[in-house]
């Protein structure tokens, strides 16, 4: 029986990665993998610039900032398909987020590799946890993709890849 639940345990939480995964939106700073299926030529790896744009063979630059990687499947599939191949299985992931950043009172503030569905506690311990002066009363979190400060986040909330964290001083 406990076999069986933690059975089951692991393919909900795999199967909700790979959701949150396939809705993760592209950004710069991300490095994403494209395959296309019995085709090793049109295989590229890039990391994403400013402007979030990818040179591929044959559709030269490609935008891919700002979608999923669905989408992207489906640009690159749509393009190839009149032309070039009559079915292509096109493959697109992300192989390296982009980092999120997380200053204040923390230990080691700076930069850090985003991992999906990554809460704000998580966050600080990857940061080497919170300094005596902290206040988990004062977290506040810039939203990369909306470009909004949510104030008052829990170390529950979850980030994004590309959002900063800011811990503010307690009084006493």
């Amino acid at each position: 029986m406990k076999f069986i639940f933690s059975l089951m345990l692991l393919l909900f939480s795999s199967i909700c990665f790979a959701q949150s995964a396939q809705n993760y939106v592209l950004g710069a700073g991300d490095k994403v993998e494209i395959k296309v299926f019995g085709q090793p030529d049109l295989e590229v790896t890039a990391l994403l610039g400013n402007s979030g744009e990818v040179n591929y063979p044959f559709l030269g630059k490609v935008k891919l900032s700002g979608l999923n990687t669905s989408e992207v499947e489906q640009i690159i599939t749509d393009g190839l398909k009149p032309d070039y191949l009559v079915n292509p299985n096109v493959y697109v992931q992300v192989i390296e987020y982009r980092p999120f950043y997380i200053h204040g009172e923390v230990e080691h503030p700076g930069a850090y590799p985003y991992q999906p569905a990554m809460t704000v506690n998580q966050a600080i311990a990857l940061a080497g946890g919170l300094t005596e002066r902290a206040s988990i009363d004062k977290i506040y979190i810039f939203k990369e993709q909306t470009k909004q400060q949510q104030q008052k986040g829990s170390l529950n909330s979850q980030i994004a890849a590309g959002d900063t964290i800011k811990i503010e001083q307690r009084l006493f």
